[in-house]
């Protein structure tokens, strides 16, 4: 008995980080929409540089700057971990510049629409680059996923790019973090501190050229440039939380809750355009996500396999034909 209470309590706290993490990343653009104002690039420059330094405080809080060190030689001597390593730091810094441009260009509702997609994207990617199979369910889901941003490409006459990119970008760092396997912290850690001398220097020659942003004389937005870094490394510590305590068919389904939210932020606070074309692509996904997040059921699990033998069957009719 003690032993399923202490289960449940796991799995409640689970839930409350994972719910907490998702909740913050939905609600970030109202975040980064309060800097609107200062351009992309400055944007990610503070939030790398802030955000090294907020985690790597947290490593000396902690007393585990001992495992830190000992995790990061461990990556240095391993070429292809390394090598990873850096391609994820680049990846991360494209999607968080895309995603932050995005939002403050006032296309929320395409940086959902992207984060809708990115669960479908990780499972095309690890279908083609780890070989993993992928099932009847997970097939029907991409296909209605693909005739939803098709549907945007042919009606607005443009591919939905900012969605595509947070989609694309996201799933590959993924696919890296799969790879390297180590914790959130060691990992947003190294990250940042690889892309950190380019950040510093632009910033640096933002101030040589008087033109940054960050100044004694606008304390405001010196806050929320400073801040960046504490809204970038909490949630991915409330994440690391619920990942540890809960199943990945659990944790699935909860992170819908973030581009869920994140377009109420853009359709309900920003009053961005919600065409009928947006419902019947986001249709679509909704559908899409659907079949993806029950593919693993019984009901579907049978209804694949009644398909199968359908199938089969009529395979032995050409045959003997």
């Amino acid at each position: 008995m003690g032993e399923q209470t202490e289960q449940a309590k796991e799995r409640l706290q689970g839930i409350i980080s994972a719910v907490g993490a998702y909740l913050l990343w939905g609600i970030l653009p109202i975040y980064w929409k309060q800097i609107s104002y200062v351009p992309a690039y400055e944007i990610l420059a503070h939030r790398v540089i802030w955000s090294f330094l907020f985690t790597f405080g947290i490593i000396l809080v902690t007393r585990t700057l001992r495992q830190f060190i000992a995790e990061t030689m461990a990556i240095v001597h391993n070429r292809k971990k390394f090598i990873g390593l850096v391609i994820a730091s680049l990846l991360i810094s494209v999607n968080w510049l895309t995603y932050i441009w995005a939002v403050n260009e006032s296309r929320i509702v395409e940086t959902s629409l992207g984060y809708y997609i990115n669960p479908l994207v990780s499972v095309v990617l690890g279908m083609l680059v780890l070989k993993e199979k992928l099932s009847f369910w997970q097939s029907v889901s991409f296909v209605l996923a693909a005739i939803g941003v098709l549907n945007m490409t042919v009606n607005f006459g443009s591919i939905p790019w900012i969605s595509l990119a947070l989609a694309v970008s996201f799933a590959f760092y993924g696919m890296c973090k799969k790879i390297l396997n180590i914790g959130a912290i060691t990992s947003t850690t190294l990250e940042t501190l690889i892309v950190m001398p380019i950040a510093a220097g632009y910033i640096l020659y933002l101030s040589y050229q008087g033109v940054s942003a960050f100044s004694i004389s606008a304390p405001v937005t010196a806050a929320f440039l400073w801040g960046a870094g504490a809204v970038t490394a909490t949630p991915l510590l409330l994440f690391a939380g619920g990942a540890n305590r809960l199943p990945l068919s659990l944790l699935g389904f909860i992170q819908y809750l973030s581009p869920t939210i994140s377009l109420m932020v853009g359709l309900l606070v920003y009053h961005e355009a919600f065409t009928n074309t947006h419902l019947v692509s986001f249709s679509f996904i909704w559908l899409a996500l659907t079949v993806f997040s029950l593919a693993r059921t019984k009901p579907f699990i049978g209804a694949e396999e009644w398909i199968a033998g359908l199938l089969k069957k009529e395979q032995s009719q050409q045959d003997a034909s």
